[in-house]
């Protein structure tokens, strides 16, 4: 072991040492408990950022200790491949997006690999495989005979940039996920999964997600959506058409005084019995597809319009008017509905406008409990007489899995020309588009690589004639199901092994993002469930712990031009100009610091992980990571963090160069087995290495604070470094103490532990150490004093220390607790009937008024 510390050096030969050794290779132990620990799929976007490193740090972290626990321990890695971002790039470099794909995985994972991440890369999947994506159809077409998977024309979200459907999960803010274009609405044949068979069960089981973040849940449940209620039956006055009219329950007060019934634009009475012109003109201006392209409901943007129509319904026995409204709800599959006027502001107008009865909002406040149970008893019987029956609607709605582009897997289904799908056979699987899509004419557009290659797409199955479909599955799919896949990559007869899987999952812990809340962990727990029902998997739901980890920020800063753009400028181009108090960059030019934000290329903050290796080593920017920051909030990049964390380690090292000779010591003492008690110096130290050792424990088991751990390491080992050796015994503790420091310290920084523990005269390998385990000693001989709880009456009051040579001076204890001024204030005109004492706990003293 050389004299400095080099982590370039010590890092790339402790890599070696574990590819070599393949030292986190993993196989099914029977005998063993399983952890199964999972950071998210990444991207190969073609460089880590820091938002990866964390990620994987974390995962790393967990996947470390929980080996040292000496589990069974599963962390594999793999690769999101497919996708449009790919698509973009390859076209925009003039390469096959399969070539593409291939390079940025094999950069990244180099990356990876210098970072030391544990990673069993036996288990390594790449989801543009057709050994991997064939399964995936085989099982879509496993889904089409059940029902599951559907086509149908439907009104979609189109995003008019990457020129693609995208599911209402891939929608935010009215904008595209990817690329943030304002998304338009577009009527096209897409295929569907139904997610919505399910949502009952995806709401259901979040109660059984314990180790879920309540917000995660919380943003799930709202996805889904559910509202319960009652629809009542009614017929049109004077015609004999009978349609229905939701009710939701905390609307069921106003049951027996509907001032009018909504209906939604779309609604079926819309197109069979109006025939005003007027009204006609309303009706087809919010069904065109153009008013949908450009306008978002709000609230105050509602219209309405009388239909002329009246409802009339037996047991209601009154005529009450039909409004048509050209938006009723977020739920797409509620077409009529009861006005609310003592809620909603446009319903109260309308009712105000056109002069009809409405009670007053007082009045509905102050409803008295006889009309509360008249209400209900009408309810009762509007359903014992079949007038109504109970409903619950959902806000989710069915996945859209059709994506118009080339680089992703391709569905498995032959279109006639009658409009038939016909499934392939699975001896026909995988379905591969042919290399010349990706590397011939690399600048064409998807419609065009389409138009180009239709005769492959041409297809006789059994003398029918027909055509491949030419879109691809939803990227999401791919994600939906890896986790699963990991337990038995290399299974070629199913696409699970089940006994694997059945030892693996669910997953113990996993790593991610906020941002997937209602993307990727609702399809996730969704096919989770799909796997479950087809007899793939035995389980319910596919996580045990989640942990979303905050982003990684760093200080922004840019400059607007003469025609107001926005340049962003990168912080070692920054300078601050003391004399004028104002950031430059290096032309001089003003800038404005946007402070703190998420690292992004668009906004020229971000930090290459490789230079920052480079410079302090795997060690310290890992050791940063977890110390920064806990692993749920928003991290803010430092580069002098990264110092310390540096500085640290080099102490650490430059201790343990010095003290090698405790190694000698400490065989001598084994050898010559000798045997001694600790004074109290010894003691207290000891203790220290106790209870450091709990804390950090409870750490990691209890709230997975890792920054707080650290600190204790931090702390303990310059308790270590200070404490003055003596004797023999105090070679031992110092010994035993550091040791336990490199244990605990290995889960974040892995390579300088190897080599410190191996110079500290270990034969075997600090990876197959255990976690640290507290040594007994007296902690009585420590403390000076004990603590007594004093009662009154058997009411805890107060809590004395006590010195220890008085623990069995019953009469002195007595006599100083009567006698203590915060006591003997509690005791003013009481009679002390009798005292008990417990001793060295409680000193209850029973009283009565005097």
């Amino acid at each position: 072991m050389k004299k400095e510390y080099s982590p370039k050096e010590i890092e790339f030969y402790v890599q070696k040492k574990w590819e070599v050794e393949k030292t986190f290779k993993v196989i099914e132990n029977y005998n063993k408990q399983k952890f199964y620990c999972l950071s998210m799929l990444p991207y190969p976007s073609g460089k880590l950022h820091m938002g990866h490193v964390r990620n994987y740090t974390i995962g790393d972290v967990i996947a470390r200790y929980q080996r040292m626990l000496g589990k069974n321990v599963l962390h594999p890695i793999g690769w999101d491949a497919f996708g449009l971002p790919a698509e973009i790039a390859a076209h925009n470099h003039n390469i096959s997006p399969n070539i593409w794909t291939k390079n940025n995985i094999l950069y990244m994972k180099k990356q990876l690999q210098l970072l030391g991440f544990s990673f069993n890369w036996d288990r390594e999947i790449r989801t543009c495989d057709p050994n991997y994506y064939r399964w995936e159809q085989w099982f879509f077409l496993k889904l089409y005979k059940l029902g599951l998977a559907y086509k149908k024309n439907d009104i979609v979200n189109w995003c008019p940039i990457d020129k693609t459907v995208l599911a209402n999960e891939q929608v935010i803010n009215k904008c595209c996920w990817r690329c943030n274009s304002i998304v338009t609405k577009k009527k096209v044949q897409q295929w569907f999964l139904k997610i919505t068979n399910y949502a009952e069960e995806l709401l259901n089981n979040l109660k059984f997600l314990d180790g879920w973040p309540k917000k995660i849940k919380n943003m799930q449940k709202n996805w889904i959506g559910k509202i319960e209620g009652i629809k009542i039956f009614f017929k049109i006055y004077n015609i004999n058409y009978t349609f229905s009219v939701f009710i939701k329950k905390k609307y069921y007060y106003i049951i027996n005084n509907i001032s009018f019934i909504k209906i939604l634009y779309n609604h079926s009475i819309c197109k069979k019995f109006i025939n005003n012109k007027k009204i006609k003109k309303f009706i087809n201006k919010y069904s065109s597809l153009s008013y949908l392209d450009k306008n978002n409901f709000q609230f105050n943007k509602i219209k309405y319009i009388n239909s002329e129509l009246f409802a009339y319904n037996i047991v209601l026995n009154k005529k009450i008017p039909i409004i048509i409204v050209n938006y009723l709800s977020s739920y797409s599959k509620i077409k009529a509905t009861i006005s609310n006027p003592q809620h909603n502001k446009q319903d109260y107008n309308f009712i105000q406008e056109y002069n009809m009865s409405v009670i007053s909002k007082n009045k509905i406040l102050n409803l008295s409990n006889n009309i509360k149970n008249n209400n209900e008893f009408i309810i009762q019987d509007l359903i014992f007489k079949k007038q109504a029956s109970n409903k619950k609607y959902f806000n989710l709605k069915d996945w859209s899995i059709s994506r118009q582009r080339i680089w992703g897997t391709p569905i498995p289904i032959i279109n006639t020309k009658n409009k038939q799908c016909i499934p392939l056979q699975q001896k026909d699987l995988p379905l591969i588009f042919p290399e010349k899509f990706f590397n011939k004419n690399i600048k064409d557009s998807y419609s065009e690589k389409i138009k180009n290659n239709l005769d492959w797409f041409q297809y006789n199955y059994n003398g029918i004639i027909g055509q491949l479909e030419t879109d691809t599955l939803d990227t999401f799919i791919e994600s939906s199901w890896y986790y699963a896949r990991y337990t038995c990559n290399n299974e070629k007869n199913s696409m699970i092994n089940k006994k694997n899987a059945q030892y693996w999952l669910p997953v113990d812990q996993y790593i991610g993002g906020i941002e997937h809340a209602t993307m990727h962990l609702i399809y996730f727990r969704f096919f989770h469930k799909l796997m479950r029902d087809v007899g793939l998997l035995n389980t319910n739901e596919p996580v045990k712990n989640l942990l979303c980890q905050g982003m990684v920020l760093a200080n922004s800063y840019y400059y607007i031009d003469k025609k107001k753009k926005y340049h962003w400028i990168k912080e070692k181009n920054v300078f601050f100009d003391k004399k004028n108090n104002i950031f430059i960059d290096n032309k001089g030019r003003k800038l404005i610091n946007n402070g703190m934000i998420k690292m992004s290329k668009s906004k020229n903050n971000g930090i290459d992980p490789q230079n920052i290796i480079e410079k302090y080593g795997a060690d310290s920017l890992r050791l940063f990571i977890m110390f920064a920051a806990p692993p749920t909030i928003d991290l803010e990049w430092q580069e002098k963090g990264i110092k310390g964390m540096y500085r640290f380690l080099k102490k650490i090292w430059k201790f343990i160069y010095k003290y090698k000779k405790l190694s000698d010591n400490y065989q001598k003492l084994k050898k010559n087995k000798l045997f001694f008690s600790y004074n109290k110096k010894q003691l207290i130290i000891q203790n220290y290495i106790n209870k450091t050792i709990t804390k950090i424990t409870n750490n990691f088991e209890q709230n997975q604070s890792f920054n707080t751990a650290i600190s204790s390491i931090m702390i303990l080992f310059n308790k270590v470094k200070k404490y003055k050796i003596f004797n023999d015994i105090d070679y031992t503790i110092i010994f035993n103490g550091i040791l336990s420091i490199l244990k605990m310290l290995y889960p974040f920084t892995p390579h300088i532990c190897f080599v410190l523990w191996k110079y500290m005269g270990n034969k075997n390998n600090i990876d197959y150490e255990l976690w640290p385990l507290i040594t007994n000693i007296d902690t009585n001989k420590i403390n000076n004093k004990f603590k007594i709880v004093i009662q009154i009456d058997g009411k805890k009051k107060y809590i004395l220390s006590i010195l220890n040579k008085y623990k069995d001076k019953q009469n002195y204890i007595k006599e100083y607790i009567l006698s203590h001024n915060k006591i003997s204030k509690l005791l003013i005109n009481v009679k002390i009937i009798k005292i008990i004492y417990i001793p060295q706990k409680i000193f209850n003293i029973v009283t009565k008024k005097k």
